[in-house]
């Protein structure tokens, strides 16, 4: 039907995934077009299907659905992201809004809280619980969108992300916590870390830590 809205559920637990789905499927002018079990997957599922909707467990194997968000939003802005979680952060929260998710969900949530957040973002809209907006919202956003943090120095070559992945190198910090600050794969560290060696002509991490120092992108104070 013309305004049944579509969605893909990804979660890499095969009940919670198939329990949510069965709920969905029962909410009036709800459609679940697709499932899997990865942010790879739902990456190219995203591509092939055009779901109106993407309902996405924050933690999963391999990409988490943070990282897998900034991938689906950098190819179709059009689909919606609702991150759902087992347990709500504010890190997870904060590092969603930046990679563009429209709503943030506890894995708890009832059905109609559910259907009311589908609606919201299909409708344009962002939707996070009060008790979220309470613990973070308003004051992440307020500092994402005022300019009142710091901002970040991209390299003339580099995409921003491998800009923030070169300043977090050059510090000394190692390819786990910057994937945990990042919510990325050590994987996809490496693979940005890579590329950056290679845009830059660089050979190893100590001579990118000197390229850093002598272009101010980190200081020694």
């Amino acid at each position: 039907m013309e305004n049944t809205i579509n969605l893909l559920v990804v979660d890499d637990h095969t009940m919670v995934r198939d329990g949510l789905t069965s709920m969905l499927n029962q909410l009036d002018g709800i459609h679940v077009i697709g499932g899997c079990a990865s942010g790879e997957e739902a990456i190219g599922l995203a591509r092939t299907t055009n779901p109106h909707i993407i309902i996405m467990d924050v933690v999963l194997k391999g990409m988490t659905g943070i990282e897998a968000t900034r991938w689906i939003k950098e190819q179709n802005a059009a689909i919606k992201i609702i991150l759902i979680s087992g347990e709500v952060k504010k890190e997870f929260v904060a590092a969603g809004i930046r990679s563009g998710i429209d709503g943030f969900l506890p894995k708890d949530a009832s059905s109609e809280l559910l259907l009311q957040a589908i609606n919201t973002v299909r409708g344009g809209g962002r939707y996070f619980t009060e008790a979220i907006t309470t613990l973070i919202f308003e004051d992440f956003y307020s500092k994402e969108k005022t300019g009142n943090k710091r901002e970040r120095k991209i390299t003339e070559g580099l995409t921003k992300r491998e800009s923030e992945i070169l300043e977090l190198v050059a510090q000394g910090i190692g390819n786990k916590e910057i994937g945990d600050r990042l919510f990325i794969s050590v994987k996809t560290v490496e693979t940005h870390k890579s590329h950056i060696l290679d845009k830059l002509g660089l050979k190893n991490t100590s001579e990118l830590i000197r390229y850093a120092i002598k272009n101010n992108i980190i200081s020694l104070d």
